[in-house]
């Protein structure tokens, strides 16, 4: 009987399994491939991030710094609207080596983790979870106290204990360019249908281009179209679901969602590497795998904390789908120094951004 099992080695559940196995709990970590493939996620991520990572670990990592972001309503020859600091904004990072890092972490703090396992069920039962898994050696099955969901927008866990879904599903592509560019601004492009599209420049690593739109509306038509206008042939592709607005529950009688299964994400960008290490640090403090009484704490702990950031996410995320010249005026009354959190929309009324408006 272990205390819990964790499905899924993304930096959600390889930090919770870290935090968890640190404070004395057996933890058993099932990732269903090698860990960090296939890459489904961007690699431009706050400063705030590589806290969650061993100091040891960080310059390897690190591929880029940011500055900024301009916004266009149109192509790359389109007018730009920069927001920018003096200090950096953000990283580009290696993001399967993220992966990687984090889940060696986790063994290193005492969990167990295995790839090319994959978790083709999941039953609660009064005293226990069986997960039943299939790897190199045949189907296994195992129990613990409680399971943790840390399997993605379409969670295998979150199904077979009947959580509901996120709000929203959007579909997005991702496909690089190995010429490097070290810029230090992003483009974010508001010319797909409620969302964007992005070009993150990666040092010696190249560039990243990319966007999001809602199922349905030909994600990989209009990524040809985007990487065209910049004359572009990408030589990688990528693609994935980002999980928009979380349920009313991530939590049952002994099951647990993080990071992209519970919908802990940013509506206004789709990322949620902070969001869902931030969550599930709120699971490694207030639940006791022993008492299923403590899942509620978590539910409230972690909606807590990031509950309004993801509300007023939502917000600035409408934003996008305002009418062009409503867009144009907005667009052009902030643009300039900015003194806002990327992860934190609550900053938008901050004293620093306040100081920063008043000081052009």
């Amino acid at each position: 009987m272990r205390d819990v099992i964790v499905v899924g080695a993304g930096p959600a559940g390889s930090r919770y399994a870290r935090q968890a196995a640190s404070d004395g709990h057996d933890v058993l970590v099932f990732e269903q491939g090698e860990i960090g493939e296939p890459l489904a996620c961007s690699g431009h991520v706050s400063t705030d991030v590589l806290e969650f990572v061993p100091p040891e670990d960080r310059d390897q990592l690190h591929q880029n710094e940011i500055h900024g972001a301009r916004f266009h309503l149109g192509g790359p020859d389109s007018r730009a609207y920069p927001f920018y600091k003096d200090a950096v904004i953000s990283h580009v990072i290696d993001r399967v080596e993220l992966d990687k890092v984090l889940a060696r972490a986790a063994s290193e703090a005492g969990a167990e983790v295995r790839d090319e396992h994959t978790v083709t069920d999941v039953a609660e039962r009064t005293d226990c979870v069986v997960v039943t898994v299939s790897g190199p050696d045949g189907v296994e099955t195992h129990r613990a106290r409680m399971v943790a969901g840390c399997d993605g927008p379409q969670s295998r866990v979150r199904d077979a204990v009947s959580l509901p879904d996120p709000a929203e599903l959007l579909h997005g592509v991702l496909g690089f360019d190995d010429d490097p560019d070290g810029g230090d601004f992003v483009d974010v492009h508001l010319t797909v249908p409620r969302f964007f599209a992005w070009r993150i420049p990666r040092g010696d690593a190249g560039v990243e281009y990319g966007l999001a739109v809602p199922p349905g509306e030909a994600a990989s038509e209009r990524f040809e179209t985007f990487t065209d206008s910049y004359g572009v042939k990408t030589d990688r592709r990528c693609s994935g679901l980002i999980p928009i607005g979380p349920p009313e529950s991530v939590t049952s009688d002994r099951a647990f969602l993080l990071g992209d299964a519970a919908a802990q994400t940013k509506p206004f960008t789709g990322g949620g590497i902070r969001y869902g290490m931030t969550a599930a640090d709120h699971a490694a403090r207030e639940i006791d795998p022993a008492d299923p009484a403590t899942l509620a704490d978590y539910e409230r702990a972690w909606r807590r904390d990031l509950g309004r950031e993801i509300r007023l996410g939502t917000w600035v995320r409408r934003g996008y789908s305002l009418p062009r010249p409503i867009q144009r005026v907005g667009l052009g009354l902030f643009a300039g120094e900015i003194g806002v959190h990327m992860d934190e929309p609550s900053s938008l009324f901050s004293r620093a951004q306040l100081r920063a408006l008043l000081s052009r």
